[in-house]
């Protein structure tokens, strides 16, 4: 037999000369070295920036669910809904797949806008993260793209006539509008040749254009640097070999903090998977589960949750260009972000009380556009959604003036802590906060006190005892 050791070494010599051979045509350890082991990232980050590691798993679980789905799926008006039946019913875990996939679709959107929540909080589209923003809104466009063509493939009746009013409404734009929502539908009506080509672009287009977008975005982020909960650089501060003294390489540190993220969200999703996959109708409409027929609209027509914010602000305008105008509008807004905000600093640690409110006003805002869109039109429900309207352009429209007069705080030289503890938080209500913890809380821990004395002086008196 021969020396185990010295085959243990024969193989690791031939590994690292392919390796050598593999990467003097094609740089795979310069690649790792640039973009994981050797890419230094902000030692602060904190629960926020979960969600860009979150997006790319969601993405990978719909790529794949979507591979085997238009597998079974026929694009056919007379045969669409059956395969989908065929999928739940006949196909060996099919109805596993449907679920994660549409599971998957609204978990997309629930982490994107979280994301973009944690850009709003630290300022992560200002200078010199402009163009990681703007790659970032182009992903929005084509996820709402990617989303809505999708929803018409299950050819059920919220489909059918959610994809009938959406696409009506290009119909709207003067000179244009009627031969671009033709050209939109390849009919006059939502029929075959519209779930064709929606097929088309949902399996094959858009896909191709999403991961070339996420390269593009991933690339812009590795080359100006990660913001962080501070909103400072850390490469102003570097140590003598060159390496910034707040940041710590993203590999193993943050693939191991992700993996444990990954982790609790996998469980969260499945238990929406397993236990609540049309989330009370939220993710999958009761009238989807009827074919498409032409003949019977609906009851009341909404889109999918996560389009809801946007189809509000669109009823919230009487004319019907108008409110294409508006809904365009609050999307478009989004862009211009990096140039709207004049305010010196970029985290809301450090900028003035007045943000957090109107961020706080926006954040309800958009959930309150949300909720409504869900709703069948009331006059009650039209005049909240119009308030809600004027919040939300109202933070955008305003924001060169209102941040350009915030009064804002001195920025750290060196990164703190990701999460501020509540003792070193600062303003009135912070203070409040305080107090009234204290009120609650001080009663409890004198009584666990009391209690912890009685049980101390209790076994004592035991013990005393049993030495006697």
């Amino acid at each position: 037999m021969g020396d185990p050791l010295k085959t243990k070494t024969t193989l690791a010599d031939c590994g690292n000369a392919l390796l050598t051979w593999v990467d003097e045509r094609l740089p795979v350890v310069k690649f790792w070295h640039d973009h994981a082991a050797k890419y230094y990232a902000p030692k602060n980050f904190n629960f926020f920036y979960f969600f860009g590691s979150l997006a790319l798993l969601v993405l990978i679980n719909q790529l794949v669910t979507g591979i085997f789905l238009a597998m079974a799926y026929k694009p056919d008006a007379e045969l669409a809904f059956d395969s989908v039946e065929m999928i739940m019913r006949d196909v060996h875990w099919g109805w596993l797949l449907r679920y994660l996939h549409s599971t998957g679709a609204s978990a997309f959107f629930i982490v994107i806008y979280l994301h973009m929540f944690r850009a709003l909080l630290y300022g992560s589209y200002k200078q010199p993260r402009e163009l990681i923003w703007l790659f970032g809104m182009v992903i929005f466009l084509l996820l709402m793209a990617e989303a809505f063509m999708g929803y018409l493939l299950p050819w059920g009746q919220m489909s059918y006539w959610g994809a009938q009013v959406i696409i009506s409404l290009f119909g709207a734009i003067p000179v244009i509008g009627e031969d671009l929502a033709l050209w939109i539908r390849g009919d006059y009506v939502v029929a075959d040749a519209t779930l064709n080509r929606f097929f088309a672009l949902h399996v094959v287009a858009i896909p191709i254009l999403l991961l070339l977008l996420v390269v593009l975005h991933l690339s812009a982020l590795h080359t100006v640097g990660s913001n962080n909960p501070d909103g400072i650089d850390i490469k102003k501060n570097k140590g003598w070999d060159g390496v910034p003294l707040d940041g710590i390489p993203f590999h193993p540190y943050y693939t191991v903090k992700d993996l444990f993220g990954a982790g609790v969200f996998l469980l969260l999703f499945a238990f929406v998977v397993f236990y609540l996959p049309e989330m009370g109708g939220l993710f999958l409409e009761p009238p989807n589960f009827e074919p498409a027929d032409p003949l019977k609209t609906p009851e009341h027509i909404a889109p999918v949750w996560y389009f809801t914010p946007f189809y509000s602000i669109l009823r919230a305008v009487p004319s019907k260009f108008g409110g294409v105008i508006a809904m365009g509008a609050s999307i478009v807004v989004l862009f211009l972000l990096p140039w709207l905000d004049r305010c010196r600093v970029r985290s809301i640690r450090y900028r003035s009380p007045v943000y957090a409110v109107i961020l706080g006003l926006f954040v309800l805002s958009f959930i309150g556009l949300g909720i409504l869109g869900t709703k069948p039109v009331s006059p009650v429900n039209t005049i909240l959604v119009r308030i809600f309207s004027v919040l939300y352009f109202g933070f955008f429209l305003l924001m060169p003036w209102y941040s350009a007069k915030e009064k804002t705080q001195p920025e750290p030289d060196r990164l703190t802590p990701g999460s501020i503890p509540l003792a070193a938080r600062q303003g009135k209500h912070w203070d409040l906060i305080r107090s009234l913890l204290h009120k609650v809380l001080d009663p409890v821990a004198a009584g666990t006190l009391k209690v912890e004395a009685k049980v101390e002086a209790e076994l004592g008196r035991l013990l005393g005892k049993d030495k006697s």
